[in-house]
């Protein structure tokens, strides 16, 4: 369905878009209907998902596809344990149908908003011992490549495709469906406890290996941090009353948090008293409910963010270097670093790709400045062969991810030979791949 365009904005406000035509395909041959129209009318093409990255990965001035219509759950085999679903289709209901099917992803990250297509081409993940990313849970895909024609791959058919595709940023094809590899349902145990900043580094490696999922936040110009331990749970059941829900997850983290950083934007003074009051506050809290509800949380407050992929090995050091840097800058910053980790995986431009990762994501109000933060914990980061986060802010170009990640060579011939026109692009696309 071809509709008028538009201006496109991403949930973050910092990325507009006025694409030449807006199509909401609902199927796959109608996906490659219109990248064929787009081939005759020379129009470049890109689908967007929920506007959940802060890079312009999606942003096009040609023709821009809608997700909307690609929301159908296609197949479900419990016996085999796999699902397949259209791009199209929010992580949310996807858990939803699995939840009531006995069924779960295995890893996920802290929200699901995103569309299923959004999450693996940018490289989403969570936090785990053992389990990566949500592409690393990926089993098949179906994509319309650039000259129209409609394709399969996975492990055993086309796995060149399948390994490049999974974390594939959109370049070498419209992703159309999804199949993922689940496990049956399951309880987490969730332990949220706060820990001074010290204890937290001296601990690191014992929380990370001892548990199946940690992470933890630290409040800037604090000593506070918020832990985060998830582990499987034989159960029975024991969620949050529904009360602690709203006053903790709705209410504090996200209302109050609102208004403090609308008063932290006008005044920023008052951004490292807050954040200690913050800190100061927080209190342990533990409970049992299904895998995705623990996962996942409400995150309302809008704000840009910065992420980066480190190698394991040196988040210790690197941690202690942003700590640093905020001895030497006037920053104000009102939102928690978010620290997390994963396995290495063998999807060639995922930021897991070939380490053991650590994650460090850094995040400002969405009205706030963020050029300096960000651009002087960048410098930390790439210091140590850091990745970008694929769908977060960054500057990195071609010449510096082609020495990174190993298999970048591999994925731009693999560009070069599916899409040598170029129908897939955009400026983002021709920065971090090269044109």
């Amino acid at each position: 369905m071809v509709t008028a365009a538009p201006r496109w904005h991403n949930w973050a406000g910092n990325q507009t878009a006025e694409p030449r035509r807006v199509i909401t395909p609902r199927s796959a041959g109608e996906v490659a209907e219109a990248v064929n129209l787009a081939t005759l009318d020379g129009l470049t093409v890109r689908m967007i998902g929920s506007g959940h990255s802060f890079t312009p990965v999606a942003v096009t001035s040609g023709v821009q596809l809608r997700p909307d219509g690609l929301r159908a759950v296609r197949s479900v085999d419990e016996v085999a344990g796999q699902v397949t679903v259209e791009a199209g289709c929010q992580l949310g209901v996807l858990n939803e149908y699995l939840r009531d099917r006995g069924l779960a992803l295995q890893n996920m990250g802290d929200i699901q908003e995103q569309t299923v297509a959004g999450a693996i081409q940018t490289g989403t993940h969570g936090t785990g011992r053992d389990l990566g990313g949500i592409a690393a849970q990926v089993t098949g895909l179906e994509l319309v490549r650039a000259d129209g024609t409609l394709v399969s791959c996975s492990a055993d058919q086309d796995a060149k495709l399948f390994q490049a595709a999974r974390v594939g940023l959109g370049a070498l094809g419209v992703l159309t469906a999804v199949t993922f590899q689940v496990v049956p349902a399951f309880l987490l145990h969730a332990r949220e406890e706060p820990m001074r900043w010290a204890e937290v580094i001296a601990r690191l490696d014992e929380l990370t290996s001892e548990n199946e999922h940690f992470e933890f936040y630290w409040f800037p110009h604090t000593d506070g941090c918020l832990t985060k331990r998830n582990n499987r749970a034989a159960g029975p059941a024991q969620p949050l009353p529904g009360w602690r829900y709203r006053l903790d997850d709705e209410f504090l983290s996200n209302t109050l948090f609102g208004l403090t950083c609308r008063v932290g934007q006008r005044y920023p003074g008052t951004i490292p008293a807050i954040n200690g009051i913050a800190a100061r506050a927080l209190g342990t809290r533990q409970y049992t409910d299904t895998s995705h509800a623990v996962f996942t949380s409400p995150r309302r407050v809008r704000f840009k963010e910065e992420e980066y992929a480190v190698p394991r090995e040196h988040l210790a050091a690197v941690l202690a270097e942003l700590r640093g840097l905020f001895a030497r800058h006037d920053w104000r910053i009102s939102f928690p670093i978010e620290v997390r980790v994963a396995p290495p995986d063998d999807i060639w431009l995922s930021t897991a790709y070939g380490r053991a990762t650590g994650y460090i994501a850094i995040h400002v109000f969405h009205r706030a400045a963020h050029e300096e933060y960000f651009r002087a914990v960048e410098a930390v980061m790439t210091a140590v062969g850091g990745r970008p986060h694929w769908g977060k802010m960054h500057t990195r170009d071609a010449d510096y991810l082609r020495g990174v990640y190993p298999r970048f060579a591999d994925f731009v011939a693999l560009r070069g030979e599916l899409d040598p026109a170029r129908r897939f692009s955009n400026p983002y696309l021709n920065q971090v791949l090269g044109s």
